[in-house]
């Protein structure tokens, strides 16, 4: 029997080896290797390293020395953090001797699209959850007036604009997150924006300088912009003044230092900028919403079930959440995405009524309701709509149809919500037209999609839904995606070709959907959606791990179609990818299928080479 690691203990030996603590700038992890920024590599001792009990092997690149840990990893970097009061690095590359993509417009804006959205997605779940409780504020005071003057309704208010009124501070805290910053920094420096001091001269409204300069008097509670530009200089700052600051007083220089020229800077130059920026977007959003609105809100419905399936709907949530901001009102990207969810729903329908299948109507007419009521629309594109073609062309008539109705009855969002049809009040008074465009959005996806049929038996983008799936044992292996398996030894990856993480074979795509390879329950689920764990009823476990170097791309290119501990079927979909875009960047997109503990179990996989997405492998 195999003695149980003490990860406490690993942790310690690993840090002492490296050269201690005081060695170590940093510690990150991916979903495989502890990650140092090593102050002196040199002191570091590989070779015993090697030799500690749950290590897999030593890499050192690209100014990182990497130790392979595989399933170990979590509970050591834990311990790590923990016992040795490290400090937790944002570095998550796979392998750092990547050649550094060249400066184009288009990279430029990807890096830019990729910045922004980083900033703005840890902080939606809140806003969404202030929005909620305003409208639910809102429909209470329209049930009893004289409940806006209580004493509950005042603070509960507060609770619900919080969200709203500290954005830049959560903003700081999301970009210098994505930026791999210490957050405090740029919270603080966002924060002093909306102290009561400066506040107080804003009221007053005489002239103010800082430094002999002038400060624009504005208020930035509620803004969005501001905070990107003073985290984005927050970084480069403590990255300048760790390099001239001597080791000695790095702890109680850096931080004031940075604190202070980003401030200062906040108030004198970046936050009127970004006042500026966000006034030039908010007459843009307005201009569109004005003139051109039924054009822009149904071009931008019908093209979302793409952007989804891309990956690049996601671009819209930075637009969104400015326009919230100003001019108060959403009048294109929230609309749009409800439009889609309501015509994924409608195809669905328009499924269930054409098919003659009970089992297909039933399966449609479900997802249809967790598309309208829920929002979840990827059942309904990966299982219904897509696989059978022209259902697809009723969701983007639907979505059109939607959009157009939407802009002329004027159907705006004045606070954040969910896509679905339960967040109408987020329409506030312009509910009744919003409600009109997302039966409009349902019924004619519904009726295209009933003129134009389908297939009865196009192959559905899950085996659940496929006779065959029943005849998968629970303890059989299938690939993971169509394409060419190969032997592990032939990836272009020293770490995986050596198979130090475990045994296994790889794919070479020639599909977007990557699924289940057995029957089980999803354990490890990165965030960045470049690799997934899943444990066998058996307790044999798996790692799929999609591409080298793809973590680099923080989940762009990634779209989770699952969550963490859910228990899925052999070859259900768990994550789609962006292989286009992701191979534009010139990532290596070779898929690895690793068996990290095959307890006790005899694993053998099929002869190598051309297989389908489920087909049993081993």
């Amino acid at each position: 029997m195999a003695k149980k690691l003490d990860y406490k203990q690993m942790a310690l030996d690993i840090v002492h080896l490296v050269g201690g603590p005081e060695n170590i700038v940093s510690l990150g992890h991916c979903m495989t290797r502890l990650r140092f920024i090593l102050k002196d590599e040199s002191k570091a001792d590989t070779d015993k390293i090697k030799a500690v009990g749950g290590v897999l092997g030593v890499v050192s690149a690209g100014g990182q020395y990497m130790v392979i840990l595989g399933q170990n990893l979590q509970p050591v970097y834990e311990a790590a953090i923990r016992e040795c009061g490290l400090k937790s690095g944002a570095v998550t590359e796979e392998n750092l001797d990547k050649k550094k993509e060249p400066l184009t417009l288009k990279s430029a804006a990807l890096a830019v699209l990729g910045y922004v959205s980083g900033a703005v997605a840890p902080m939606i779940t809140g806003l969404v959850a202030g929005g909620m409780l305003k409208v639910v504020l809102l429909l209470l005071t329209r049930a009893n007036p004289g409940f806006a003057d209580t004493s509950t309704y005042l603070i509960l208010s507060g609770l619900a604009d919080a969200a709203f009124f500290f954005m830049p501070i959560f903003v700081a805290y999301g970009a210098a997150s994505k930026l791999g910053g210490t957050p405090i920094y740029a919270m603080i420096a966002s924060a002093a924006l909306l102290h009561g001091n400066y506040t107080a001269l804003v009221a007053a409204g005489e002239a103010v300088t800082l430094f002999g300069l002038p400060v624009r008097l504005a208020s930035y509670s509620s803004s969005l912009l501001p905070a990107l530009l003073i985290a984005l200089l927050a970084f480069y700052l403590e990255k300048f003044f760790n390099k001239i600051i001597p080791g000695i007083f790095k702890s109680l220089l850096v931080g004031l230092c940075t604190v202070t020229v980003t401030g200062a800077a906040g108030f004198v130059v970046l936050a009127p900028l970004g006042g500026f920026l966000g006034e030039y977007l908010a007459n843009i959003f307005v201009f569109l919403g004005d003139n051109v609105g039924f054009i822009a809100v149904a071009a931008l419905a019908a093209c979302l079930p793409w952007m989804v399936m891309c990956g690049m709907h996601t671009a819209v949530v930075p637009f969104m959440t400015q326009s919230l901001v100003e001019p108060g009102y959403d009048s294109i990207f929230r609309p749009s995405l409800i439009l889609h969810n309501m015509a994924e729903g409608g195809a669905c329908i328009g499924v269930a009524i054409r098919t003659k299948k009970a089992e297909l109507r039933s399966e449609a007419l479900g997802i249809a309701f967790g598309c309208i009521v829920a929002g979840v629309t990827e059942p309904a594109v990966y299982g219904i709509n897509l696989p059978r073609k022209k259902p697809m062309i009723g969701v983007m008539a639907g979505g059109a149809a939607g959009g157009i109705v939407c802009a002329l009855l004027g159907a705006r969002v004045y606070t954040m919500g969910y896509s679905t049809i339960l967040a109408l009040p987020i329409f506030e008074e312009t509910m009744m037209a919003a409600a009109i465009a997302m039966v409009t959005a349902i019924v004619v996806a519904a009726v295209v999609t009933c003129i134009l049929g389908f297939e009865e038996d196009a192959p559905a983008a899950t085996l659940e839904s496929l006779p065959e799936a029943a005849s998968i044992g629970e303890n059989c292996v299938t690939a993971v995606a169509d394409g060419r398996m190969i032997p592990m030894e032939e990836v272009k990856d020293e770490t995986f070709a050596s198979k130090v993480l475990g045994d296994g074979v790889a794919f070479e795509l020639e599909s977007d959907v990557i699924a289940a390879p057995c029957s089980g329950t999803l354990g490890v689920l990165a965030d960045t959606g470049h690799a997934f764990g899943i444990t066998r009823p058996d307790g044999v476990e798996f790692l799929v791990h999609i591409g080298i170097n793809t973590v680099e791309m923080n989940g762009i290119g990634f779209t989770l179609l699952v969550k963490a501990g859910e228990t899925v079927k052999a070859g259900a979909p768990v994550i789609r990818v962006d292989r286009q875009l992701l191979a534009q960047k010139g990532y290596d997109l070779t898929t690895m299928l690793i068996i990290t503990d095959a307890n006790g179990q005899d694993i053998r996989f099929k002869e190598y080479g051309p297989v389908k997405q489920g087909e049993i492998i081993g």
